[in-house]
């Protein structure tokens, strides 16, 4: 039986994450985003931010070839760039998180790639610049002169993260199931509808 899972991508202060946690306290099912971060740390025994750190910074190249062909055993071989380490670490995280869960939602992390063969349903977060500058300088303290820059440098790390260990467009909105702009439907209407969207949804594939 297929599981009941949600992953979420969203840009930059389009509230991807506040969406996603709506989402699974409407479910009732465990969320997951930082959270994978801290397990990835206690298992490797680097500290978070450092980890976080390495999230942010482009991945090589040689990480897709790796994923198609190494084995778990080798996902952690010390002459793997800390940045390639942790995408490989989180991914067996969150496939770990997959066998014993049936449900739950997942932000960020490439989740829909990762989770793919599970049958998850994809969604897509986005806002318009302005509404993304006003969550950023009223939810995040971010100075407002600042706001557009970091935004457009936060998008940027995760397209990246995500083009190069995927193989596919962060952004091409073809490979999700549901694509919902925050800005116009508010964050309580967006996780209304991907609930209401995925109940369907598995209605259909029963």
């Amino acid at each position: 039986m297929k599981k009941r899972i949600i992953t979420i991508e969203r840009q930059y202060g389009s509230g991807g994450s506040v969406i996603g946690k709506l989402v699974a306290e409407k479910m009732g099912v465990n969320y997951y985003n930082r959270a994978i971060l801290e397990m990835a740390s206690k298992k490797c025994g680097i500290a978070p931010d450092r980890l976080e750190s390495a999230e942010e910074n482009v991945p090589t190249s040689f990480l897709y070839s790796l994923m198609m062909s190494a084995s778990p055993a080798r996902s952690m071989e010390d002459s793997l760039p800390l940045s390639d380490k942790v995408f490989l670490l989180e991914s067996e995280i969150i496939r770990n998180i997959a066998s014993s869960e049936h449900s739950f939602v997942l932000v960020g992390r490439c989740g829909n790639y990762i989770l793919e063969d599970e049958g998850c349903f994809s969604v897509y977060i986005y806002s318009s610049m302005e509404e993304r500058i006003r969550r950023a300088i009223e939810d995040y303290q971010i100075p407002e002169r600042k706001a557009e820059t970091i935004i457009k440098k936060a998008d940027k790390r995760r397209e990246t993260f995500y083009n190069v260990n995927t193989g596919k467009l962060w952004q091409d909105k073809e490979q999700y199931a549901l694509c919902l702009n925050s800005a116009e439907l508010g964050d309580e209407f967006c996780a209304d509808l991907i609930v209401q969207a995925f109940n369907e949804y598995n209605a259909i594939q029963k």
